[in-house]
C-alpha cells in the first residue's frame, strides 16, 4: 500500500477519548472504575428539548436542511448571542454545526494558510492543535501564570509575522478557571495591533460560579474579529447530539460555511430543532444541573486541599485542575490501574504536572473517588 497522508499521520489521537475508552474497556470487564476523565454532563437532555426533536422527526423532518442550519435555529441563535452575550449578529453571519468541535475545524480551515500560525493559551483543550495542523498552520504555545491563571503582557512575546489567530477558551478546559476583563482586553489589543483573527470558545458559558462570562465580542471593536464558537452539548447535556454553532463576521463566516458544504453539509435535520427548544425553552434545566455542579465543585474546594492537592481557582465549567507531585502521566496511570479512578494527565493538554478531575459524576461516586485516591496515593508513599 502507498504512503498515506503525512499530515494526518503527524496528528496524535484524542488523548482524552483514549483515557475514556480505557476506562469503559474495564467496566466491560467487570472493575468499577470512576470516570473523572471526560467532560460530559451526567445528566440525561432534558425532556421538552428530546420532545421537540421527537416531533420534527415525526412531522417528516427529515430531508436536506440550508447548509448553514434551519432558519428558526439561526435566528434563535441571534437572539440569544443578543440578549445574552451582549453583541449583535446578522442571520448570515451563524452557521449551525456539528458540535462545537466542528465549528473549530471550520474556523481554522478558513482562516489559517499554510505556515501560519496560531496561538494557543496552555493549559489549553486537546483539539485545537490538530484543528491547526490540518488547516496546515503551526501553534505557538504560550503558559499562563500558574499562580492568577490570567493573561498578562507576555501574551505579545509569542507573536511573529506569521501569527494570524490567538485562540481564547474561558471558561477553560481543562483548567476550570475563567478570563476576567483585563486578560480579555490584552487580547483585544493584541489582535486589534497586529490585525489578528480571534477564536473564543465558549462552550462552557453557562457553568459559570461565583463570576461573570464575558464574550470577547463585546470588548472593544473585538466583534469584527472575533469568531464566537459555542453549542448545546455542555449546558444542556446534549454531548451526543453534536449540535454546535458559530458566530463571525461575514466574510469569515462564508469561508467556513464552503468547508461544512463540501463536508457534512449540516447538522442532522431533525437534531437542530432539539436545539432551537433548548435556546427558546424553559433554561431551569440549566440551572439545575448547574446548582448540582456546584455542590460538587464546593466538595472539592474544601476536600482536595485537605488531601494536599494545590487547584486553580474553580470558577467555570466542570473541571477541577490539580497540580500534583511527579510525573502527571504515571500518576493518573497508577490512578486508573490501583484505584481505579479515571483522570486526564496535564501533560496532554500542554501543562505538565497537573491533572483535570472532572466533576461530572454524582457526589456519592465522586466521594468514593477522593478516597480512593487517598489511598493509593498514602499506599505509594
Amino acid at each position: 500500500m502507498k504512503s498515506l497522508s503525512e499530515k494526518v499521520a503527524a496528528i496524535a489521537s484524542s488523548a482524552t477519548m483514549d483515557i475514556a475508552d480505557q476506562a469503559k474497556r474495564m467496566a466491560r470487564e467487570g472493575i468499577d472504575v470512576i470516570s473523572l476523565s471526560i467532560g460530559e454532563p451526567d445528566f440525561d437532555t432534558p425532556s421538552h428539548i428530546k420532545d421537540a426533536c421527537c416531533a420534527a422527526l415525526a412531522r417528516g423532518e427529515t430531508h436536506y436542511a440550508p447548509s448553514n442550519g434551519i432558519p428558526e435555529l439561526i435566528q434563535a441563535i441571534s437572539e440569544k448571542c443578543r440578549k445574552e452575550n451582549g453583541f449583535s449578529c446578522r442571520p448570515e453571519e451563524v452557521i449551525a454545526t456539528c458540535g462545537a468541535k466542528h465549528a473549530i475545524y471550520l474556523a481554522m480551515e478558513a482562516v489559517i494558510n499554510a505556515g501560519e500560525e496560531a496561538i494557543l493559551i496552555d493549559p489549553a483543550w486537546v483539539s485545537y492543535e490538530p484543528c491547526i495542523q490540518m488547516a496546515g498552520g503551526r501553534v505557538r504555545h504560550y503558559s499562563l501564570n500558574p499562580k492568577t491563571f490570567q493573561v498578562d503582557d507576555t501574551l505579545a512575546e509569542k507573536i511573529s509575522q506569521k501569527t494570524r489567530m490567538i485562540v481564547v477558551n474561558t471558561p477553560s478546559n481543562p483548567a476550570g478557571t475563567v478570563f476576567n476583563t483585563t486578560s480579555l482586553s490584552l487580547v483585544a489589543d493584541l489582535c486589534e495591533d497586529y490585525d489578528l483573527i480571534a477564536l473564543s470558545d465558549e462552550i462552557y458559558e453557562k457553568l459559570v460560579y461565583e463570576k461573570e462570562h464575558i464574550s470577547l465580542a463585546t470588548i472593544g471593536d473585538m466583534v469584527h474579529r472575533t469568531i464566537t464558537i459555542n453549542g448545546f452539548s455542555k449546558a444542556y447535556a446534549m454531548t451526543g447530539w453534536r449540535l454546535g454553532y458559530s458566530i463571525a463576521p461575514l466574510e469569515i463566516t462564508r469561508q467556513m460555511l464552503k468547508v461544512q458544504q463540501h463536508s457534512v453539509s449540516h447538522p442532522t435535520t431533525f437534531v437542530m430543532w432539539g436545539g432551537v427548544a433548548a435556546l427558546k425553552g424553559d433554561q431551569a434545566c440549566v440551572n439545575q444541573m448547574r446548582t448540582e455542579f456546584d455542590a460538587r465543585r464546593k466538595f472539592l474546594m474544601a476536600e482536595l486541599p485537605a488531601m494536599g492537592f494545590e487547584a486553580a481557582p474553580m470558577e467555570g465549567a466542570f473541571y477541577s485542575w490539580i497540580r500534583v507531585p511527579g510525573d502527571d502521566m504515571e500518576i493518573a496511570r497508577r490512578w486508573l490501574e490501583y484505584a481505579h479512578v479515571a483522570v486526564t494527565p496535564g501533560s496532554v493538554f500542554y501543562a505538565p504536572g497537573w491533572i483535570r478531575l472532572s466533576y461530572a459524576t454524582a457526589l456519592p461516586r465522586l466521594r468514593e473517588a477522593m478516597t480512593r485516591i487517598a489511598n493509593q496515593s498514602e499506599g505509594s508513599d
